[in-house]
């Protein structure tokens, strides 16, 4: 179980509070139990937090303190063609305990929650409760259960496939009943697919209806993994709530997209991570087919970007995964900014944006008093080079430091 810890007083670093677009200097930022406490200029909080018992005192001058990152397209149990193939081939008391070692991981990388869009069997679930008891180390899971597809659709392997609208509405009931927090649902063909085209649709009409009335119907919002254009305007009309990847956003789609509230989730890394497919000694075809696809996905991203659509951080890659010499999840920031995203805005898209759609917005993704203490110390100022990023020198999830290079 985790244990309590000292009071920690984060002192004198500038404050992005996980929203706000000037970033607040000389701060101090007390954290008690697993709550921030107290925000604001860093005497008032030195003096209010001296009454505590013994509190830590961290000089953080120089340094940036930013919300815990939110990673919203996760898959603990990423298995692809290649050397991530073994993973499909664990058992299921393996494969928790490899889920779980990449949740620690994924947390040592500073990201403190995750979106499971998409797990096989119901693994997620325990592994969920694990760690929000404290009994494992991970990020807070939000997760869709298995993801939900026809028959043959992308990811049948290792998903809950579905044919007509009563099989998809029983598919939906399925993983609302064992605790889903939102639905994944195919709507077209992908990457990792042999035997599919990206631009096929994979849904008709009235099974996308199916999903999102019983959705909706039961408070849960509905992201899909989408490729071409069309089938995915004809899913917002419907009601879609998020687009994954979106590899062929229009200027119409974009616009019917700030119309409608809908989120955006680019995970642009999979279609430019050559590295990442080399070291895993992915087959040529999936190589091909992803990294053919970077120039129109990069340009579907400025697209959103110029339009406003709502965006939120998700990496697919594992969040830590070893990419361009950090991990996926501040790559994936990274690119963010150089598809034409202000530092700020990326930061937004990391934290409170991801949070807002999970409807977390008052406790996770921000530095606000009564929030979670999920927290990251940047030794520079990543509202001015987001590649500062790269060096966390403090990880803090619910009070709970789980990394400290100041100790």
């Amino acid at each position: 179980m985790q244990t309590q810890q000292r009071d920690l007083v984060i002192a004198g670093a500038r404050v992005f509070d996980g929203r706000s677009e000037q970033v607040a200097e000389n701060q101090g930022v007390w954290v008690s139990a697993d709550r921030i406490r107290r925000v604001g200029p860093v005497d008032e909080v030195l003096r209010e937090a001296s009454t505590a018992a013994d509190p830590r005192v961290l000089d953080a001058a120089g340094a940036t303190v930013v919300p815990g990152l939110i990673n919203m397209h996760v898959h603990l149990d990423l298995a692809l063609p290649g050397d991530l193939a073994r993973v499909a081939m664990l058992d299921d008391p393996a494969l928790a305990l490899h889920m779980a070692e990449e949740a620690r991981l994924s947390l040592l990388a500073g990201v403190t929650s995750v979106r499971l869009t998409g797990t096989y069997g119901h693994i997620d679930f325990a592994l969920r409760d694990s760690i929000d008891s404290g009994r494992t180390l991970g990020p807070r899971i939000f997760t869709a259960g298995q993801l939900v597809c026809s028959t043959g659709g992308h990811g049948w392997q290792r998903s809950r496939e579905a044919d007509g609208p009563a099989g998809f509405a029983a598919a939906v009931r399925d993983q609302i009943k064992h605790g889903a927090d939102f639905i994944k649902l195919s709507l077209s063909g992908g990457m990792a697919g042999e035997h599919e085209k990206v631009t096929t649709s994979q849904l008709r009409d009235d099974e996308l209806d199916a999903v999102l009335e019983i959705a909706h119907a039961w408070g849960r919002k509905v992201t899909a993994h989408a490729g071409p254009a069309i089938p995915t305007m004809e899913a917002i009309r419907r009601g879609l709530d998020c687009v994954e990847h979106g590899y062929e956003l229009t200027d119409e789609l974009c616009r019917l997209m700030v119309e409608r509230g809908v989120t955006y989730v680019p995970t642009i890394t999979v279609t430019r991570c050559r590295e990442f497919f080399n070291r895993h000694r992915m087959p040529v075809w999936m190589q091909d087919r992803a990294l053919a696809w970077g120039d129109r996905h990069w340009e579907s991203l400025e697209t959103a970007i110029r339009h406003g659509v709502s965006i939120a951080l998700g990496s697919d890659m594992l969040p830590h995964a070893e990419f361009d010499g950090t991990s996926a999840t501040v790559r994936e920031l990274e690119f963010m900014v150089q598809a034409g995203m202000t530092p700020h805005a990326a930061l937004t898209a990391a934290t409170s944006t991801g949070a807002d759609w999970l409807g977390k917005g008052a406790t996770i993704g921000c530095v606000r008093e009564g929030a979670f203490a999920d927290l990251l110390l940047v030794a520079g100022d990543p509202l001015a080079d987001i590649s500062a990023m790269r060096e966390l020198s403090l990880i803090v999830k619910g009070g709970r430091t789980v990394l400290d290079q100041h100790a």
